[in-house]
């Protein structure tokens, strides 16, 4: 049975192996010259990102309705790889939960994560003592810096209806001057996250939340203070996009410096500089240019992100990001000694009551409650 740090360094070989395939030619990627368009290869999982980000996971799960611990009734886990269960049998997984879906306690080091909810719920605990529940529309920014545990279990609060989950999971690499600082979270609540609502000259919409970076004159929240998105010369951007069917929308330029990655993950096609591009594509752009987009006859769905490369070495192992192998040593090591603060909590897969609610509750003892 594989851990979480053996399911990414394992999914880390395979998305290098499909990578040698295209090269030889047993995948597709089309790779353009003299345009806006780097490169067009097919999504897989996890997505293939570029500097300075390092992994991105796309999970969605129609989970059923749930039982009165929140988790999955034990008949319908009969014929699952409990404890890594990642391929889709009746339309969900239950990743590393036992009995609730999601991820139970894991430790991270050097670098940040990016949880976006579109549906569904998540639980966050962590070994600081902060906890957290946040749904549709909601993102959490965990900077994990010198370790820290964490656990995200998604909790099927429904028992008369179906639980159906849709997030991102990113991974945002940290510099090496902030691998090693304090370990954060903070909330970025739906009602509080700027959304753009574009209308082209056919009246068609375009909608973009705006969780890191900026859009034209739109500024989205302050991301977590040691963040490379902390300064906003790196022209780091999170964005989610709806397109209406037959809609155009202009992605403005950015940084030239800067990865553009546009991920199409739900739609039918799109048009970018005459190229027509089905769905389920990762489009690699130039971060300098203005990216006409003109949407075909499908609703369209976007995640973007962007940056300005950190441009250091990056050393990796599982759950550990740092900048040379030594320093990947000392981060087992230092795990083994410390736990990185151990687990404060009873359960492996922390579950918050019910009726909770949204909530942040942070290792300063500050408590932030929102409305369902």
């Amino acid at each position: 049975m594989l851990n979480r740090n053996q399911f990414i360094k394992k999914t880390s070989i395979i998305t290098i192996g499909i990578l040698f395939l295209s090269k030889i030619g047993f995948a597709k990627t089309k790779k353009m010259s003299k345009s806006i368009i780097k490169n067009i290869s097919p999504l897989g999982f996890p997505w293939q990102t570029q500097d300075p980000f390092l992994f991105c996971a796309y999970h969605r799960d129609e989970y059923p309705m749930g039982n009165s611990e929140m988790g999955v009734n034990t008949e319908e886990l009969s014929g699952r790889n409990i404890g890594q269960d990642f391929t889709i049998k009746d339309g969900w997984r239950m990743y590393h939960g036992s009995t609730v879906p999601g991820f139970p306690y894991h430790p991270h080091r050097g670098f940040e994560t990016i949880t976006i909810n579109k549906e569904g719920v998540v639980d966050h605990s962590d070994s600081l003592g902060a906890s957290g529940r946040f749904m549709g529309g909601d993102v959490q920014w965990m900077t994990a810096g010198k370790g820290i545990q964490h656990s995200e279990m998604f909790p099927l609060i429904k028992e008369n209806n179906g639980n159906p989950l849709e997030i991102f999971q990113i991974w945002l690499n940290l510099p090496k001057v902030s691998k090693m600082v304090d370990p954060h979270f903070k909330m970025l609540w739906n009602e509080d996250i700027p959304v753009i609502s574009h209308k082209d000259i056919a009246n068609k919409t375009t909608r973009i939340e705006v969780i890191a970076g900026k859009i034209n004159a739109t500024d989205a929240l302050e991301p977590t203070p040691d963040s490379w998105a902390a300064n906003p010369n790196n022209s780091v951007g999170v964005y989610t996009v709806k397109m209406e069917a037959n809609a155009t929308w202009t992605l403005p330029k950015t940084n030239s410096k800067a990865n553009r990655s546009v991920f199409f993950y739900k739609g039918e096609t799109v048009s970018i500089e005459e190229q027509k591009i089905s769905s389920n594509h990762i489009i690699e752009l130039e971060a300098g240019e203005n990216i006409a987009i003109q949407n075909g006859n499908k609703e369209a769905y976007f995640l973007i992100l962007e940056g300005k490369p950190i441009d250091e070495p990056v050393a990796q192992h599982g759950p550990f990001v740092m900048n040379t192998q030594e320093e990947i040593r000392e981060a087992m090591s230092d795990y083994s000694k410390t736990q990185f603060g151990g687990w404060p909590w009873a359960e492996t897969e922390v579950v918050h009551p019910r009726e909770k609610g949204r909530f942040a509750l942070h290792s300063n003892g500050k408590e932030e409650i929102k409305n369902i």
